[in-house]
């Protein structure tokens, strides 16, 4: 008989494993396992939205537009102190722009929550080709006057205030999820790109020609959008208001902006901007 360490050396000795077969794969305690390989994962390019067609063509469009909008800023104050050397005036072009915004934003937000928002982008380009237009016009026969020249500036100011809520609600529908925040980013970007070129653009044009044919490059600017937009087929929605419960909508706006932290994060950094 065996002594009683040998017994216990024989109970807790390891059953050997059987030797390997030549030639065959290592074996692991679950079985055989194949090697694998985990891909990165893929990083989405800030240029994505632009391999897109449809936001590509907007986005050009929408950069020649902001392009002859500062043309036109530079042009009307370049005009205004060829009008009158009135310290009042000349600010008062600048006011005539901005006031609108205090004015009718609400509104307008309003507005591009309950009407086709393709529809009234058609309406308030068209509104801005006139304006600018018809300042070009009248700039160039020399009928224009102080108090005309605020008035155009007032209605471009206008236009362009009815214009961004529905511009920006549309940015969804023209680049895909994916590329949705990479999309938000270059429409900042392209509207920077515009506030440094044209300006300087703008100097030279009313150098070489005068204001009223930078007011006339900013009316052509637009058509880039209106083309756009005309030919735009947009996926049937659903509204979930109707035009009559504009001031509801409003008031909605202001519950959201008082319940969501978010909201009220981008107002404060916005106004300290």
């Amino acid at each position: 008989m065996a002594s009683t360490g040998a017994w216990q050396e024989q109970i807790v000795s390891p059953v050997a494993a059987p030797a390997p077969v030549e030639g065959s794969e290592p074996m692991s305690e679950l079985g055989s396992i194949p090697p694998m390989s985990i891909a990165p994962p893929r990083r989405r390019s800030v240029l994505g939205p632009l391999h897109e067609p449809l936001f590509r063509t907007l986005w050009i469009a929408a950069v020649v537009s902001y392009t002859g909008t500062w043309m036109q800023n530079v042009g009307a104050g370049w005009l205004m102190t060829s009008l009158t050397m009135s310290p009042l005036m000349v600010g008062l072009v600048q006011a005539a722009g901005s006031i609108a915004v205090f004015l009718v934003v609400l509104p307008a937000g309003a507005i591009a929550d309950v009407v086709d928002r393709r529809k009234l982008l058609l309406f308030t380009q068209t509104w801005m080709v006139v304006a600018a237009a018809a300042l070009g016009v009248l700039t160039i026969a020399g009928k224009v006057t102080p108090s005309l020249l605020l008035l155009f500036t007032l209605l471009m100011g206008f236009g362009a205030v009815l214009n961004d809520p529905a511009w920006q609600a549309i940015t969804p529908e023209i680049v895909s999820h994916q590329n949705f925040a990479a999309g938000i980013a270059l429409n900042s970007a392209g509207f920077n790109v515009a506030r440094a070129v044209g300006p300087a653009l703008g100097g030279l044009v009313i150098a070489a020609a005068g204001s009223g044919i930078a007011f006339l490059l900013n009316a052509l600017s637009f058509f880039g959008v209106i083309y756009f937009l005309y030919q735009w087929r947009r996926k049937p929605g659903r509204t979930s208001l109707r035009l009559g419960h504009m001031f509801m909508a409003m008031f909605e706006g202001f519950r959201h902006l008082r319940t969501s932290a978010a909201m009220k994060a981008v107002l404060v950094r916005s106004a300290v901007f």
